[in-house]
């Protein structure tokens, strides 16, 4: 069992910045977790906007975020980051933290942290 608690969202203006911290614990095995984060607007799909793979390769983007979003980990804090920058009013969403150990189909979910990107 794994537990991920989100921190980081807010109320932004447009063009500016946040960075999103998830930090994971249940596991001793932090770098054996693919770690993502998704996104939910209010009436919308949830979508993937970045993964990392097992000790921080094959990082993936949506393109919608490709150039302004920038995700990392620390496996020595079980903390996986998202760095969000040129934030836009459609950035405006729920964003979730996932993992999911390599070569299982489980997928751990956090509970959400809200960012708001408005004049």
């Amino acid at each position: 069992q794994v537990q991920l608690v989100e921190s980081g969202g807010g109320l932004v203006q447009p063009g500016g910045s946040l960075r999103l911290s998830c930090a994971a614990s249940g596991s001793s095995i932090f770098t054996m977790y693919i770690m993502g984060w998704y996104r939910q607007a209010p009436g919308k799909q949830r979508e993937l906007v970045a993964t990392s793979g097992i000790s921080g390769g094959s990082i993936n983007y949506a393109d919608s975020v490709k150039g302004r979003f920038t995700i990392s980990r620390d496996n020595a804090k079980n903390t996986v980051y998202l760095q969000m920058n040129s934030l836009k009013p459609e950035d405006t969403a729920a964003y979730l933290c996932s993992a999911r150990r390599m070569g299982t189909v489980t997928t751990y979910w956090g509970q959400g942290t809200q960012v708001t990107v408005s004049p």
